[in-house]
């Protein structure tokens, strides 16, 4: 991708030096500040109110969503990536490589904004940027409590999309999807999803999923995440027509990837059987298909999964 040098997105939360929470992740502020106070729990308090304090303190974080009272405390701010950390001011810790691949998801961020801007306005509409969430291990979204085995996610309550870039290191080791091209894709995809946030698809979905079987609601998921593949597709055609974004060999790795993260090749991988009925984001196949589709025609109306066999 030729990619250096072009203008990096403002909508970038860096919270790679924040504390991700209370217990989050089984390493955050809030654990190390209550295993610093246990001695003087069970000193005061004995086994048993120790005990009732630490559940009480727990249930606190899990209804609230906020850290355990008095031992951390999280404030976020959007910073630029590779710059100061957005809950103490003071710089993040990133390795030469890391600090790259930061600017780099704030250039591809960038881009999408460009294209779906030009896009909303082709239909008279307006589009709002999203935020982009920079973390490591564990993080706080709208949507709860997020980790990055999960993989990168976005959050339609606070229209945040959710990055460990750790991820970039599995889609190229485990999956063998390496690229730019294959990281902005999955970007992309992200992105996909706010745009069927914008465009009230997602709780149009969310309302038909309601009072459904598992095996059903499971296809609506699937025909929503081929959706967003597929806007992935288009957001790769404006960049490539419009800025000259692509070099040879991206949409190859961009192909790579979506076969790689497909439901079917991963239950394969994790050693167990194909099973189409569980399967929430689609077939390598069916993948590849919608991304390929959006990329090669370049329109929302080419993207109708839901309409589609």
């Amino acid at each position: 991708m030729r990619w250096k040098g072009r203008r990096t997105s403002r909508n970038i939360e860096d919270r790679r030096g924040a504390s991700s929470g209370a217990f989050a992740g089984m390493g955050g502020a809030g654990r190390g500040g209550l295993l610093r106070l246990l001695p003087l729990l069970l000193r005061f308090l004995g086994v048993k109110g120790t005990i009732v304090v630490v559940l009480g303190l727990v249930a606190y974080s899990f209804y609230t969503g906020g850290d355990l009272p008095g031992l951390s405390g999280v404030s976020t701010g959007t910073v630029p990536a590779g710059g100061g950390s957005a809950a103490t001011g003071t710089a993040v810790q990133e390795s030469a490589r890391e600090q790259e691949t930061s600017r780099f998801v704030a250039v591809v961020l960038a881009d999408t904004e460009e294209a779906w801007q030009s896009l909303f306005a082709a239909q008279g509409k307006r589009y709002q940027e999203p935020k982009l969430v920079l973390y490591r291990n564990a993080v706080r979204s709208g949507c709860g409590m997020g980790q990055a085995a999960m993989g990168p996610f976005y959050c339609p309550a606070d229209r945040k999309v959710y990055l460990d870039l750790g991820f970039f290191d599995e889609l190229r080791e485990r999956h063998g999807a390496p690229g730019d091209f294959a990281q902005a894709y999955v970007i992309a995809h992200e992105i996909g999803h706010h745009v069927q946030t914008l465009l009230g698809i997602s709780a149009r979905v969310q309302k038909q999923q309601r009072g459904l079987g598992k095996v059903e609601a499971n296809r609506l998921s699937v025909q929503q995440e081929l959706q967003a593949d597929c806007f992935a597709g288009i957001w790769a055609n404006n960049a490539d027509r419009s800025r000259q974004l692509l070099e040879a060999g991206d949409i190859e790795e961009g192909l790579t990837a979506a076969s790689a993260i497909g439901d079917d090749r991963l239950q394969r991988e994790a050693g167990g059987y194909v099973r189409p009925e569980t399967f929430t984001h689609g077939s390598s196949a069916q993948r590849v298909r919608w991304f390929r589709t959006g990329l090669e025609k370049g329109s929302l109306e080419a993207c109708d999964t839901f309409a589609a066999q």
